[in-house]
């Protein structure tokens, strides 16, 4: 990352830098994105970690955000069958990320952009920031907006998946491509019918068996799918959170202009 991008992670900066940068009105990205969470034999357990950062670095510029640490354990049950993987329970993740979101707004932030990289973190983290001050905290569902959905439903090729597939991995061949080992990528069995819970390595009688943890065909991935889906995602992020911020200076704009 060159210097630029990385001012706006606060890990890297002091805390009175931090505190002139709020108190001059720049909104505050979470990232959200596990660091211990299978990813197949392709990709490593902190793919989740690398892209909502990489998300949140390109969308600070845009904005001239501040980057809060991301959060890299979370609520992932599907996943704890294989090696490294952990999981918080949904309660103590929703708690973690209300108190952190809560103790990002105390400190003056006007503005505060929840970026989640999860689908099982979706619903507690929700839970989490709907208790607190509306308006002020907006929860990025990165892979909802309209462009990102259709260019994977112009792009893939894969009948089903949703975790180190076709789009995630081509995802990191645009990200990270030194990161990502193509010749280990394998595809989950061919699924008969899709259940509820958690992946196994082991059970083959399972509808979840997977051994390689991957769920979708990542064989299909390439570094150009990748690179339409990234702009997609971007153009869709930047669209939910300058409308977010227009909204929120709306009502100064017209108190100004009577």
């Amino acid at each position: 990352m060159g210097a630029d991008i990385s001012s706006h992670f606060i890990e890297r900066l002091t805390w009175d830098e931090v505190a002139r940068r709020i108190a001059a009105g720049h909104p505050a990205i979470l990232p959200i994105g596990a660091a211990a969470k299978q990813h197949g034999f392709h990709l490593p357990l902190n793919t989740d970690r690398l892209q909502a950062e990489w998300f949140a670095a390109r969308l600070a510029q845009r904005i001239d955000a501040l980057i809060w640490p991301t959060v890299t354990y979370g609520y992932y049950p599907a996943f704890v069958e294989y090696a490294g993987s952990a999981s918080l329970s949904g309660s103590t993740f929703e708690a973690v990320i209300h108190e952190i979101a809560a103790d990002i707004l105390g400190s003056g932030c006007k503005a505060l952009f929840v970026l989640n990289t999860g689908i099982s973190t979706l619903a507690p983290a929700e839970r989490a920031l709907s208790r607190l001050e509306s308006g002020k905290v907006h929860h990025l569902r990165i892979y909802e907006g309209p462009r990102y959905v259709h260019a994977a439903e112009t792009l893939c090729q894969q009948s089903y998946g949703s975790h180190a597939d076709e789009l995630e991995t081509s995802l990191m061949l645009a990200i990270a491509p030194d990161m990502v080992e193509m010749a280990r990528a394998e595809a989950s069995p061919a699924i008969r019918h899709e259940v509820p819970g958690r992946l196994t390595p082991s059970d083959t009688n399972s509808p979840n068996y997977s051994r390689s943890g991957s769920y979708g065909d990542p064989t299909l991935a390439t570094r150009a799918k990748g690179e339409v889906l990234l702009a997609a995602l971007l153009d869709d992020l930047h669209e939910q959170v300058a409308a977010a911020l227009a909204e929120r200076a709306a009502p100064t704009s017209r108190s100004v202009s009577r």
